[in-house]
């Protein structure tokens, strides 16, 4: 007769749990998830083309009739455009833009990382310097300069054409709003990897010394075997929160740079550009400001509460509360064992 035995949870079985106990992170989650879908779900959930032009239905208010006698959700803008359809486009630019920088980002910054902290020596003071380097500029200032040049620039920068069918696909954009959206992607890529990569290296300094680490080298274990099985998972905690708190960065200077008129352009809308040309009826029509900004406020607090859930159910005291029911689980394994068979 085989006895069932329990299984111990694993080590993210575990978080998970404690991260379901963080209600407002959960509600935030569901938020996050439900506005993005929206958005990829745009040509179907938008009740309007997103360039549908109507002078004659422009500065609509919200829950109200237009001339013509259309319904518009959150009202019109100033060449009658639907804000409503506008806002659900511009969070598939906005939120894919943020996920493609930090996705990006996070690659480049952990491999460099990893690779500068494992190995140390000339390679870590190479990557260190570089990285001192880059961070004597100030990133935002550095945004509008290179923003600035790709924009008013009359040359046609190469772009591989699989990346802006890529981009425009995932956007639903034409192929040249695409192009535009790379270049400022690969902007703010080129600019925010460093933070990401100092953060890894300072981590991997600390965990290659660790016993199990040196007792893999001596048993032969590879350069990268060692760093993919035994010091990239112990750093991966601390790497997924730091991914979400980007999210929430990108996001808010991708909105502040196409507010400044640096960022993605008209017609393609992302938040920013829908608040910038939004802030000039501020006084005149205030509610037209509101409709971008809430949700870049909503978004950004929902991506910051995320991260809190994951931080604490990431905390290191974690790790206790994972040893102790993993020896509670084998202790029942064993007791189940030693009982006498019917």
């Amino acid at each position: 007769m085989t006895i069932p035995t329990s299984r111990p949870a694993s080590q993210w079985e575990l978080i998970w749990r404690r991260f379901r106990k963080h209600t407002v992170a959960m509600v935030c989650l569901f938020i996050l998830i439900t506005i993005y879908a929206a958005s990829m779900l745009a040509p179907w959930v938008a009740p309007y083309p997103r360039d549908a032009i109507s002078l004659d239905n422009a500065y609509t208010t919200p829950f109200n009739r237009a001339a013509d006698g259309s319904y518009h959700f959150f009202g019109t803008d100033h060449l009658g455009r639907d804000l409503f359809t506008r806002l659900i486009y511009a969070a598939r630019v906005s939120l894919t833009t943020a996920l493609t920088v930090v996705t990006a980002a996070t690659i480049i910054g952990v491999t460099i990382g990893l690779v500068a902290g494992y190995f140390g020596g000339w390679v870590d003071n190479l990557v260190t310097r570089f990285i001192e380097f880059i961070s004597t500029f100030p990133t935002f200032t550095l945004l509008l300069i290179a923003s600035s040049i790709v924009i008013q620039s009359s040359e046609v920068i190469p772009i591989p054409g699989f990346i802006s069918y890529l981009i425009g696909a995932v956007m639903a954009i034409s192929e040249r709003e695409a192009n535009q959206v790379v270049l400022i992607i690969s902007i703010f890529i080129i600019l925010g990897w460093t933070g990401v990569a100092r953060f890894v290296r300072g981590m991997v300094l600390s965990i290659r010394e660790q016993q199990y680490v040196e007792s893999a080298r001596a048993l032969g274990a590879s350069h990268l075997y060692n760093m993919l099985t035994h010091v990239l998972p112990n750093a991966l905690p601390p790497i997924i929160i730091s991914y979400t708190l980007g999210l929430s960065g990108t996001l808010v200077a991708e909105s502040g740079l196409s507010f400044l008129g640096f960022g993605i352009q008209d017609p393609t809308p992302s938040w920013g550009n829908m608040l910038s040309f939004a802030n000039s009826y501020m006084f005149s029509y205030p509610w037209m400001p509101l409709v971008p900004a809430l949700p870049i406020l909503v978004c950004s607090l929902a991506i910051n509460y995320i991260g809190d859930g994951l931080r604490d159910a990431l905390d290191p005291r974690v790790q206790t509360e994972i040893r102790r029911a993993t020896r509670d689980a084998q202790l029942a394994a064993i007791r189940e064992r030693s009982k006498p068979q019917s």
